[in-house]
């Protein structure tokens, strides 16, 4: 079986309460253990699209990325907004993590399935970017793209941090890119809070199945993917 979930959030190593945005926020890294014990088992796979912890540098997010490690399954992460400890790819391939998989540039095969992503960022379907932004948002097309051209199946799932639609609901070059591929799924993240609120996509657009898998939107528990 196949669970997502992003925007875990994880601040082991320094104090960071996350019930500041909510009372439903308070003890969820345990909220979240609790459910993946029920249920993952050791051979499934868990995608987890970005924000994963807290800290600044990579020697405070190890304990977060070791409580993953702990838990049962294949995990695959991309870099979230709020993931400053990823600042080199060959650093976190060396960490000894035994069931962890990073995306950068690359692409992951499972079980028949080639899992490819990037960050992603603000859209300029939502608004003028500045030149830096823009700068980013090409680069991030650049490493999807990359990413995908490394993919070594034809059924294809891309973690994407931030939503690949504008606020209202206009799909973006990602989304172009994506259909470009031939991608079946897309979960992403970045989301939160009052989501009755605002407009996000999720289901079938254009032969591809999205789903926002954001922590709180989730109520703290996996999502099923297949």
């Amino acid at each position: 079986m196949v669970f997502s979930i992003s925007d875990l959030h994880l601040s082991f190593d320094q104090e960071k309460p996350m019930d500041i945005f909510g009372e439903n926020w308070h003890n969820h890294a345990d909220k979240i253990a609790a459910d993946w014990l029920k249920k993952v088992a050791k051979d499934d796979i868990i995608l987890i699209p970005g924000d994963i912890s807290w800290g600044l540098k990579l020697e405070e997010a190890i304990i977060d990325l070791e409580f993953i490690d702990k838990l049962p399954g294949r995990k695959i992460i991309i870099k979230g907004n709020h993931d400053y400890w990823w600042s080199s790819y060959s650093k976190i391939k060396q960490l000894p993590l035994k069931t962890i998989d990073f995306i950068q540039n690359n692409s992951i095969l499972a079980y028949g399935i080639s899992y490819c992503g990037t960050r992603g960022w603000l859209l300029p379907e939502d608004g003028l970017l500045s030149e830096e932004d823009e700068k980013i948002y090409k680069r991030e097309l650049q490493r999807l793209e990359l990413s995908l051209k490394g993919a070594e199946s034809n059924h294809i799932v891309v973690l994407l941090h931030y939503p690949p639609f504008a606020k209202n609901g206009e799909a973006s070059e990602f989304v172009q890119l994506m259909m470009r591929y031939g991608v079946e799924k897309c979960v992403y993240g970045h989301i939160h809070r009052h989501f009755e609120n605002r407009s996000f996509i999720e289901g079938i657009y254009q032969g591809i199945e999205y789903k926002l898998v954001s922590c709180d939107y989730l109520n703290f528990k996996l999502a099923q993917i297949f």
